[in-house]
């Protein structure tokens, strides 16, 4: 079930009630409470959150009916998460639902060890030891994994299909992110193979952005490719903002970052990923155990464009790129 065809109303009605969602959240003793474990800020998951309440309604949970959502937001301050995962366990909610970081999800395993968790993460789960296998997870830990930073090469590869005299590509790393080095590893390897040299450029907050941006513009690389990561997610306008302003074109890892005004994105369907989250939530509070839900792998990868954005920078997408887009933006 694809979330394009959601009604208009549920997403306003989500956006209309954020005020009314104290940092307490609406717990009720006569229901379940969901622990949210959000590395980034609500404005910028907030697409992420139809989609898990979507999942829920489809597992036969409504908040706010027959179940309350405690949410926790780090505003991209990882060494937040210990505390906020703390203050779930301290308030005994039945499950924690962590949301696009792999250290949100560390967190909260390391909070504890008897309240399942679901995540939703781009990278791989066994490696950080967040569950043993995919198809046994064992333990209270499973979720949903997008492997999006096993596409880091991919995305590398289609931003040198459309800028094929690019000698340089200029890399956006968050260096506070558990999966950086192992990024970086990936990519350049696929520089080497690709004949292209990588100058990565760091940036841990949204402080650092204009920073990063001012070295890199100096480097005067080609292209752009941003890492996969939350801060970045949040930031996506103003990610989008830089690269038009300095006339750089970049790829991105999903589709959020297209529609915010970027250039192009490759990667899985997120917010679908949220929604399988919120569907396992559901079948956990219905008495389903943790380590008998095999995690899954979110399969559904979307390359998307912004024509009007491609315009704006002077660049003519090839026609075989656009050939193979699931969705242009005009």
């Amino acid at each position: 079930m694809r979330l394009d065809n959601l009604k208009r109303r549920e997403f306003v009605t989500l956006l209309g009630s954020a005020a009314a969602w104290p940092l307490a959240g609406r717990a009720r003793a006569d229901v379940p409470s969901i622990g949210f474990l959000g590395p980034a800020s609500f404005a910028g998951y907030a697409s992420y959150l139809v989609g898990f309440r979507q999942g829920l309604m489809e597992a036969g949970y409504v908040e706010g009916r027959n179940v309350a959502i405690e949410y926790r937001w780090a505003d991209n301050q990882n060494d937040r998460l210990p505390v906020l995962a703390e203050e779930l366990v301290s308030r005994r909610v039945a499950v924690i639902a962590t949301g696009g970081a792999t250290a949100a999800v560390i967190a909260a395993k390391a909070a504890t060890s008897t309240i399942p968790i679901v995540f939703v993460v781009g990278g791989d789960p066994v490696k950080f030891g967040l569950v043993a296998s995919l198809n046994r997870p064992g333990g209270n830990v499973t979720g949903v994994s997008f492997l999006s930073n096993m596409l880091v090469p991919k995305q590398l590869e289609l931003l040198a299909e459309l800028i094929p005299a690019a000698a340089m590509v200029a890399v956006l790393v968050n260096p506070n992110n558990p999966n950086a080095e192992a990024d970086k590893k990936a990519i350049e390897a696929a520089a080497v193979s690709l004949g292209r040299r990588i100058d990565f450029v760091y940036a841990g907050n949204e402080l650092d952005l204009d920073t990063a941006f001012a070295r890199l513009v100096r480097r005067q690389p080609a292209g752009l490719l941003v890492f996969p990561d939350a801060l970045f997610i949040d930031q996506r306008e103003q990610l989008a903002d830089l690269a038009a302003r300095h006339k750089l074109p970049a790829i991105y890892s999903n589709r959020v970052y297209a529609e915010s005004g970027g250039l192009m994105s490759y990667g899985a369907d997120q917010t679908d990923g949220f929604r399988q989250a919120g569907i396992y939530t559901g079948r956990i509070l219905a008495g389903e155990k943790p380590s008998e839900l095999p995690v899954m792998q979110s399969t559904r990868l979307e390359l998307v464009i912004n024509l009007k954005t491609a315009k704006a920078l002077g660049l003519d997408i090839p026609p075989i790129i656009l050939a193979r887009a699931d969705e242009v933006l005009e």
